[in-house]
């Protein structure tokens, strides 16, 4: 059979679902709302923003939450209000976003990126107690392509070390971890809505925490330094503003009325995929979840090939079959932006290993009808074999 780079007929010539996916009818009609009411400053005395802050704090089991401009800016106010800054070291994974080195950087504080586990990618215990030092304040275990990180074994080693835990939830909106919801598992959780993400509102960010104290002074980071219920004019700290606005959050807020069908739409999909994968035989597979998943929000899928592949060769063949995947994260590691800038990176083979042999299915092509899963298997097979 011809390949479709090679003038073949193609899998699949649908498209896939867009995303984000069309506004329903509450969110029109919230944001026509906002729009009318002039109320659109987080500071205006509107009442979105603090609903939707309400609301995701009570997803993340905690009692408090700061929304923001965008999720990068969340990780930088989450460690500054809990303490971190220059001379400060952050534990991060090798196998992320780069906005998690990025966030650190902001507060003066050195990223250290160590690697992930092997099996499910996700931040490595061992590795991070093998990098701390004297300086090491903080660590950030990132919940990637919506499983929840194994928090439990970093919990007990942030307590034994005195370490604050900051989660990078950006892409795990609604998972579990031994039947409790991520965010509120470490000292901050940070979320985005960024436009790739399973919430948006084109862009921005949400931090939940469980302690008082750490809540006012994220807050007053997030408020130019102010004190909470204190002067206006009052700026006792240094801090910024970093709100999110009133349109953003009537967007978002009655998102989370179909986010749990959303989840079970992908999940649907997944295990379909997995399905049709094990009965091709061929060397690919989903990467696992990691120990205490309860529930997955599958933003992404992640494929392992268990055997050596031509990345660039497959990426083009099967995005002109129809079934455009994404080459993921390259090693935060070796990127020259962030040593130049300070970052220190230990040894990281398991996530080079993932750089050369994991592949992507975007979180729109988990959204469609899972009898539609068989296109990537037909297309892998036909790539593979061809």
């Amino acid at each position: 059979m011809t390949l479709a780079i090679h003038g073949g007929a193609p899998v699949r010539t649908a498209p896939w679902p867009s995303w984000p996916p069309p506004v329903d009818d509450a969110q029109r009609k919230l944001v026509t709302d906002v729009l009318e009411s002039g109320l659109w400053g987080a500071t205006q005395g509107g009442s979105v923003v603090s609903d939707l802050t309400a609301a995701f704090a009570a997803l993340s089991g905690v009692p408090y939450g700061v929304a923001v401009g965008n999720a990068t800016l969340g990780l930088f106010a989450a460690l500054r209000g809990l303490g971190v800054g220059p001379g400060d070291e952050v534990v991060i994974p090798a196998y992320t976003f780069v906005a998690s080195a990025t966030s650190v950087l902001l507060t003066g504080a050195t990223p250290v990126i160590v690697d992930v586990d092997p099996v499910d990618l996700h931040l490595s215990t061992a590795a991070v107690e093998a990098a701390i030092t004297s300086r090491t304040t903080a660590v950030m275990p990132v919940h990637l392509a919506g499983s929840p990180a194994d928090m439990d074994p970093i919990n007990d080693l942030a307590a034994d070390y005195g370490l604050v835990v900051v989660e990078d939830a950006a892409q795990a909106h609604g998972a579990t971890y031994r039947g409790r919801p991520i965010g509120g598992l470490g000292d901050a959780g940070v979320y985005s809505f960024q436009a790739s993400k399973a919430m948006t509102a084109g862009e921005g960010g949400l931090i939940v925490c469980r302690e008082e104290s750490a809540y006012e002074a994220i807050w007053s980071v997030c408020n130019l330094g102010r004190k909470l219920g204190g002067q206006w004019y009052g700026h006792p700290t240094v801090g910024w503003n970093l709100r999110l606005t009133e349109i953003q959050a009537a967007l978002l807020l009655p998102w989370l009325d179909r986010l749990e069908a959303e989840l079970d739409r992908r999940e649907a999909f997944c295990a379909a995929l997995e399905r049709e994968l094990a009965a091709t035989g061929l060397p690919v597979g989903l990467v696992p979840q990691p120990p205490g998943t309860t529930r997955d929000s599958r933003h992404l899928l992640m494929l392992r090939f268990d055997t050596p592949i031509d990345r660039s060769f497959l990426l083009s063949a099967m995005a002109a079959e129809g079934v455009p995947l994404d080459s993921g994260y390259p090693p935060l590691g070796t990127m020259s932006a962030l040593t130049e800038a300070g970052a220190r990176a230990e040894p990281c083979p398991a996530t080079r290993a993932a750089s050369e042999s994991v592949v992507w299915v975007r979180q729109s092509m988990l959204m469609d009808d899972p009898a539609r899963a068989s296109d990537i298997a037909e297309a892998l097979a036909k790539v593979l074999q061809g």
